[in-house]
């Protein structure tokens, strides 16, 4: 099988900015999707749309995944006329949801026995970085698979950290969404505090960067979605608040008593009461002082 084809299924705002940077790299891209409106925006952009994963599995042996959460992954690769169903002998799967580390940890049990390979690949960096092919990557699963995947990647990001053994790469990526998380928060309320002491807020953050303190979330999201409101950065507080739960479920697996991540994790949960779903993540704002 050519090894410049290769498959997505989930071909929403992060697996449509994935395959443009494929396409852009010369790469044939075949996706599916079950929403009408992702089917053809993959159409729009060159993409071949096939009807369902039986055929997407037919054109290539390599098949990344961009899917909301854990179970949906699950229901791809192990559900009837699924991956396990349909792929080619030794198919890669590389996995850049943000998934559950153990679901990842058994699904390679089970792929790998059958002959097949998984990545557990998530990502930062939004839709506008995969659009841009400068995603950056932490990896888990098995050396050679990722040596394979290479090619792919290095279209796909421009920096892939590997974390060792499968689910280390979505155990990593919870974490950094923790900090994340937490980073919002704090950063926003930095911001309350500078706004109440007569700073203009454009300003502190351009001082905050210049020193210490930043962080991507004041680097990035604060310029970019927040101090002019547009809060339009493609990742829902729906996955967010997700990947803060997991993170917590984590905590508690591993015995550890951690005041202020527990602290984070109870203020994205309360969140759920007057934040929606759909609304983009940096939205926590207004659950802060900055946001009253």
């Amino acid at each position: 099988m050519n090894k410049n084809t290769l498959g997505i299924i989930g071909l929403g705002r992060m697996g449509n900015g994935m395959a443009q940077s494929l396409l852009r790299e010369g790469f044939s891209v075949f996706g599916t999707d079950i929403g009408e409106a992702q089917r053809q925006s993959a159409k729009d952009i060159g993409v071949t749309v096939v009807a369902d994963i039986k055929a997407l599995c037919a054109e290539s042996s390599v098949i990344i995944l961009s899917l909301p959460m854990a179970k949906h992954v699950q229901a791809v690769v192990k559900g009837k006329d699924g991956i396990i169903d349909c792929a080619q002998p030794n198919t890669l799967i590389i996995d850049t949801s943000t998934s559950e580390p153990e679901v990842t940890r058994a699904l390679w049990v089970e792929l790998n026995q059958l002959g097949h390979q998984l990545l557990d690949c998530p990502v930062s960096g939004g839709p506008a970085g995969a659009e841009a092919g400068t995603m950056v990557m932490v990896v888990g699963g098995e050396r050679s698979s990722l040596e394979r995947a290479k090619l792919y990647l290095d279209a796909l990001s421009s920096k892939v950290v590997y974390m060792g053994k499968s689910g280390n790469g979505h155990a990593a990526k919870l974490i950094n969404n923790l900090l994340c998380a937490a980073h919002l928060v704090t950063t926003a309320e930095a911001v309350a505090l500078g706004t109440k002491a007569g700073l203009d807020p454009e300003d502190l953050i351009a001082g905050l960067n210049a020193g210490s303190g930043r962080s991507a979330i004041s680097e990035v999201n604060f310029p970019r979605w927040i101090l002019n409101q547009s809060f339009d950065s493609g990742f829902t507080m729906q996955l967010m608040r997700k990947d803060v739960r997991l993170a917590k479920n984590m905590i508690g697996e591993m015995g550890l008593e951690l005041p202020l991540a527990e602290q984070v994790a109870e203020i994205w949960a309360q969140s759920e009461e007057n934040i929606p779903d759909q609304d983009d993540f940096n939205c926590i704002i207004k659950n802060t002082s900055l946001g009253e």
